[in-house]
């Protein structure tokens, strides 16, 4: 058998990805699913554990007894919110779900290679253009806040324990298997539902809202890709490339012969107050180091999730 990864966060599309690529790559997959997920993705060939990660006696115990070569922490509340409500749920998987991984590591299986996912909402208001791991942090979410946290607690065990830990810091990524509370795929399933006559319109807050949007399933390479390193190192993962929501909707309804703008209505309560801000990833560092770019360019992203969506709804 092959080397043994445990991914938490394994029902979301990251730990889906992740999951087949390291199965393709022989390794014996491990995943951890909060008891609450209700997700209906299929996951083939993996071990999934129900555990909650404020649990750390549960997560210190599964670490004990199967020494990982690699733990990729995905788990988090991803759905970003600026208002700071519930944001205690949202700091939780990764602040405590983080340090008790860490220190389940250090305790009890140092040589385990540890990936914290890091994400672009870490630079916030950002005051450079672009962004690479040497830009300032200022984050204006709880959710940018706790991966800040998750960040320095992975640095912080790297240093003083001499753990391999690193973070990816992700710009957005989407794919298929998006939840549809985002809006790349409230877009597509939307469309999949307009033209089979199921739905009339979709309401939006700013589509000229911009976003660094790349390919989930590229992404899960270069995690995979970090830990194949000799040394830890934090990297920047992205496109470099900025597109609006608008474009995304040209893009989409024109792939079914349709103009957006017969389908759109707009709401003032889905503006988000920080959607002026604009992160765009200089990833020059993971594509000399890890030899990474991306592979699948903006047009076919969103063909890709249109043409899901669509065949879903025949099925």
């Amino acid at each position: 058998m092959g080397k043994i990864a445990i991914i938490t966060g394994i029902r979301g599309q990251d730990g889906t990805y992740l999951s087949k690529l390291l199965l393709k790559k022989n390794y014996k997959v491990i995943g951890i699913s909060n008891p609450k997920n209700k997700s209906k993705i299929k996951l083939n060939k993996v071990n999934v554990k129900s555990i909650d990660l404020n649990n750390f006696k549960k997560i210190s115990e599964l670490i004990r007894k199967t020494k990982p070569n690699e733990i990729y922490h995905l788990a988090a509340q991803s759905f970003i919110n600026y208002k700071f409500e519930d944001e205690f749920f949202k700091l939780n998987p990764n602040i405590n779900g983080t340090h008790y991984i860490l220190s389940s590591i250090k305790k009890y299986s140092p040589e385990t290679k540890f990936y914290f996912a890091a994400s672009s909402e870490i630079f916030g208001d950002a005051k450079n253009y672009p962004q690479n791991e040497k830009s300032e942090f200022n984050p204006r979410s709880a959710y940018g806040i706790s991966k800040v946290a998750g960040f320095h607690l992975t640095k912080n065990y790297r240093e003083a324990y001499n753990l391999f830990s690193c973070s990816g810091i992700l710009y957005n990524h989407e794919s298929p298997l998006r939840n549809e509370n985002f809006v790349s795929r409230k877009i597509t399933s939307s469309i999949a539902r307009i033209i089979s006559k199921k739905q009339k319109s979709l309401t939006l807050g700013n589509i000229n809202s911009k976003r660094d949007w790349g390919y989930a399933e590229d992404y899960v390479e270069a995690m995979w890709k970090m830990l194949q390193q000799k040394k830890p190192q934090d990297f920047v993962i992205g496109t470099g490339k900025i597109h609006s929501v608008k474009d995304f909707l040209k893009i989409a309804f024109n792939h079914v012969g349709l103009d957006y703008k017969d389908y759109i209505k707009f709401d003032k309560k889905l503006m988000r107050p920080k959607d002026s801000i604009i992160l765009q990833a200089d990833f020059k560092k993971a594509k000399k180091i890890l030899n990474w770019s991306p592979k699948t360019n903006f047009k076919k992203l969103v063909h890709k999730m249109v043409d899901f969506d669509i065949e879903q709804l025949k099925k």
